[in-house]
C-alpha cells in the first residue's frame, strides 16, 4: 500500500509543480499589466475611468457612451427617447427597453417616488432645460395630470403607450448609473477584472485598485454648493464588486419665502421636497438600480427610505441628514460599517 501511495504522490508532484508555476505566472502577469486612465465629457458631465488592461479602450468606451446618448438623451433630438417624447414612430433599441423596464419596476417598489415621467414638473420648476419662475398651484396641478409611471407602458416590447400624448420621459435620474453599468459590461467582454468607472458621480468598481487593495470611494459632505465645486468628503468607503450612486438636494436649490427649495421634485405633490435628508448614497449590484433608489430616497426622506431598505436587503445606504439644531448627522445600513474607512 505504501509503495502504491508513494507512486501516486510521485505522479502528482509534477502536476502540483506545474499548478504552482502556472499560478505564479498568472499573478506576475496580472501585476505587470498596466492600469489605463481615461476621462472626458458626456451627458453634460464628466467621466473618469481606471482599468487594468494592456490596451487603451477609450475609443470603445466612447462608442458605448454614444450608443446610450443616441438612445436615452433628451438633449439629443434624434435619440430614441426624444422620438418617443415627440410621439414619432421609432424602433426601440435594447438599451431603451432595458432601462424602461427597470425604471418601471423601481417606480412600483418605491410607490412612485422614482418616476421617469416627472420631467414636465422638473422643467416647470426651472431645474431642467430652462430657468423658470416659481410655478403657480394651477400650473402644477395641470402638469400633474401628465406625471405618473402607471400612465406609460411597453407594448409587446415594440412601442410605448401613453395615456396622454403630452407625457414626456426623462431617464436622467438613472441614465448615468446605467452608463457605468454598460462600460462595466464592456470591460467584462475584455476579461478586465480590476476597474473603477465613474460617470457624473455614479460608480461601478471591480477587483482592486492599482495599490492592490479594494477601491476607496468618497462620499461628499453636503455643503450648500450650487456651483458644484465642493469636494469636501463626509466619509470614505472601502468597496469592491459594487455599484454606488449618490443623490442630494444640497447642490441645486434656491430660497423663496424663507424656505429652501431643492432640485428633487416629488412626482406626487408636484413640489420640491423639503425634509431633513440632505444626501442619499446607495450601494447595489448595478449602478442603474443604485442611481434610481438614491433619487427615490431623496423624495421619500429618512423614515420611508428605511422601510424600503428593510424590504430590499440587497441594497445598502448611507444617509446624511440635518438634525433639529441644523447639525449634520449620518445613518447607514449596519452592513456598511465594516466598509467605512476609519
Amino acid at each position: 500500500m505504501n509503495k502504491i501511495t508513494n507512486k501516486k504522490l510521485l505522479w502528482q508532484l509534477p502536476f502540483l509543480t506545474l499548478l504552482i508555476i502556472g499560478s505564479i505566472f498568472i499573478i506576475t502577469q496580472q501585476r505587470s499589466t498596466p492600469y489605463q486612465y481615461n476621462e472626458g465629457q458626456v451627458f453634460g458631465t464628466f467621466y473618469h475611468i481606471t482599468y487594468q488592461n494592456d490596451q487603451d479602450l477609450q475609443k470603445e468606451i466612447e462608442a458605448e457612451l454614444k450608443k446610450i446618448d443616441n438612445s436615452l438623451s433628451t438633449f439629443n433630438k434624434q435619440s430614441v427617447i426624444s422620438k418617443v417624447n415627440n410621439n414619432e414612430v421609432t424602433k426601440l433599441d435594447e438599451l431603451f427597453i432595458e432601462i424602461f423596464d427597470k425604471a418601471k419596476a423601481i417606480s412600483k417598489e418605491t410607490d412612485g417616488a422614482f418616476d421617469i415621467t416627472v420631467a414636465p414638473l422638473v422643467n416647470l420648476w426651472g431645474f431642467g432645460f430652462k430657468q423658470g419662475t416659481t410655478p403657480s398651484k394651477q400650473q402644477i396641478d395641470s402638469l400633474k395630470q401628465l406625471v405618473g409611471y402607471e400612465k406609460i407602458s411597453l407594448i409587446m416590447g415594440k412601442r410605448i403607450k401613453k395615456t396622454d400624448q403630452r407625457i414626456m420621459l426623462d431617464c436622467s435620474a438613472i441614465a448615468k448609473g446605467y452608463s457605468s453599468d454598460v462600460i462595466a459590461r464592456l470591460f467584462k467582454k475584455y476579461d478586465i477584472k480590476n476597474f473603477m468607472i465613474e460617470i457624473g458621480g455614479e460608480i461601478v468598481v471591480s477587483g482592486n485598485s492599482e495599490s492592490r487593495v479594494p477601491w476607496k470611494i468618497g462620499v461628499n459632505k453636503p455643503i450648500e454648493d450650487s456651483t458644484n465645486t465642493n469636494t469636501e468628503l463626509q466619509t470614505v468607503l472601502n468597496i469592491t464588486n459594487k455599484a454606488m450612486a449618490t443623490s442630494g438636494n444640497y447642490r441645486n436649490f434656491y430660497y423663496k419665502g424663507g424656505k429652501k427649495f431643492a432640485h428633487t421634485i416629488d412626482p406626487k405633490t408636484g413640489y420640491p421636497v423639503q425634509h431633513s435628508l440632505l444626501s442619499a448614497t446607495v450601494l447595489a449590484a448595478d449602478c442603474a438600480t443604485a442611481d434610481a433608489y438614491a433619487t427615490a430616497f431623496m423624495v421619500m426622506g429618512m423614515e420611508r427610505s428605511k422601510k424600503v431598505l428593510e424590504k430590499h436587503k440587497e441594497l445598502m445606504a448611507y444617509f446624511i441628514y440635518s438634525d433639529h439644531q441644523g447639525k449634520l448627522k449620518v445613518w447607514y445600513s449596519p452592513e456598511l460599517e465594516k466598509k467605512i474607512v476609519q
